[in-house]
This record gives structure tokens, sequence and C-alpha cells, in this order.
């Protein structure tokens, strides 16, 4: 069944820190005034305009097949198609910040305030993503309650145009969950608007069907290698002497 959900605004304000990190800049260090004071006004805006959205519904593997599937541009071989056999839920997902702080970057730049946009625009992808990590919680939450998964088990999102899942997914998976309810579009070329949102699968199961070695065709050309900081998260988030991802 699918479910919408209305994140509280506190749930994805991102640190100065994680700003300054997607920035590219040193975030260990205190920044100067100039710099602080763009974090500032960049996090007020956020504060302001942001509208956090999700929606999830669970997905059989035979549906998410033919869903992953879609028009056939998928690479093959790719680490999802391997992954998802072997989980024990799925569910689709999708999570926006809404289009103000999109307008909002988009005004910015036009005004002829690059380094404020600049950094809105990094808060509005920080806070992206962390509307996407609270419908983790909830959704991994519910099924170790619900008996559905253990301490062990673990949580990871995949998104169309990533680790050889076409862009082009997006449209059979727009299909299937209908993101519009959330105020969710896709365009001809596949993207979404607003532009910070995030859709895909969640893939719930022990830490071991996570974890693939990045010699993929398509790896080469990955310029993030976010995948080797996504499995060594899970890895050490396992319980202390656990090898199997069961619990103690």
């Amino acid at each position: 069944m699918q479910r919408v959900i209305e994140i509280p605004v506190a749930e994805v304000e991102p640190t100065r820190e994680a700003i300054l990190r997607a920035l590219g800049g040193p975030a260990d260090r205190p920044a100067d005034a100039r710099v602080e004071r763009l974090l500032s006004d960049a996090l007020e805006k956020l504060r302001s305009n942001a509208e956090p959205r999700g929606m999830f519904a669970d997905v059989g593997a035979r549906e998410f097949a033919a869903i992953y599937e879609g028009a056939g541009d998928n690479d093959v071989p790719s680490p999802l198609a391997e992954i998802f056999p072997r989980a024990d839920l799925l569910a689709l997902f999708a999570v926006t910040v809404g289009p103000a702080l999109s307008e909002g970057i988009a005004a910015l730049f036009d005004e002829g305030c690059p380094a404020l946009g600049a950094t809105l625009d990094a808060a509005a992808s920080e806070a992206t993503e962390l509307a996407a990590a609270h419908l983790d919680r909830i959704v991994l939450g519910e099924a170790r309650a619900e008996g559905r998964a253990d301490e062990g088990s673990r949580l990871l999102r995949y998104s169309p145009g990533y680790c050889g899942w076409n862009l082009t997914g997006q449209r059979a998976l727009f299909v299937a969950l209908h993101p519009d309810a959330i105020g969710i579009s896709l365009t001809e070329s596949c993207l979404m608007e607003p532009l910070k949102s995030i859709s895909g699968v969640m893939v719930l199961g022990l830490p071991e069907i996570h974890d693939f070695d990045n010699d993929y065709p398509f790896c080469s050309e990955c310029r993030t290698k976010d995948c080797r900081r996504r499995i060594q998260a899970i890895e050490s988030s396992r319980p202390e002497g656990d090898t199997n991802g069961d619990s103690e």
C-alpha cells in the first residue's frame, strides 16, 4: 500500500559541516565571517521554503523485476540486478523538499548572487538526502516491528541513473509509484521536477547482499564512488562480533 509521509523541516536541516563538505570546502576548521554569513542565510532560506514530503510502497521481487527492466536500457550485468532478488523487503520510494527551494536557487543566480545560490543549492541537496534518510528509518523500523527484518538487517537505496540502472527507468518507477501524489513530475528527459528530489527502490536485507566489487564496466566512469562509502557504512554498523549479518 502506498503511503505519503509529511516530514518535519527540522528533520532535513543539514549541519554547516555537511554543507561545507558538499561545497568542497574544509569542514574541520572555522570558516571566515563571509562564509558563515552565507551558511546562516542559506539555512534560513531552507527553513522558510523547504516542504519535505516522501512516499513509499512495498513491491514484490517479481513486480520490481519488471520495473527495473523498464525499456531494456540497463547495463548488463549490474549490481542491483544481482542484489534485489536476495532482499527480504523491497519498497519503491520518492522524496522531495518541494519546488520553492529550486526556484529560490535559480532566482539567486539570476539576481547575481552566485555565492548564496551555490550555498543554498548545497544545503538543499543535503536536505533532500536527509529526507530520504528519514524514510529509511521509517521503513526499516516498521519492518523490524512487524518481524519482517531483524537487528542485523540493513537498508540501502538505489536510484535510476546510477550503478547501471538507466535513467529511463524513472518512467516505469513513476507509473508504479505515482510520485505526483507528493508533487513530483518527470520531464521528457527523465529528470525529476522539483529538481531536489530522489526516487528509487529501498532494498532491505543482510549487509552482505549490498557488498559488490566496483569492477563493472560503468564503474570506471563514476566520479563519486559513493557505493564504497555506503557499503562501508553498513559494514561498520553491524553488531559487534557479527560476521553474517544476524544480530547476536
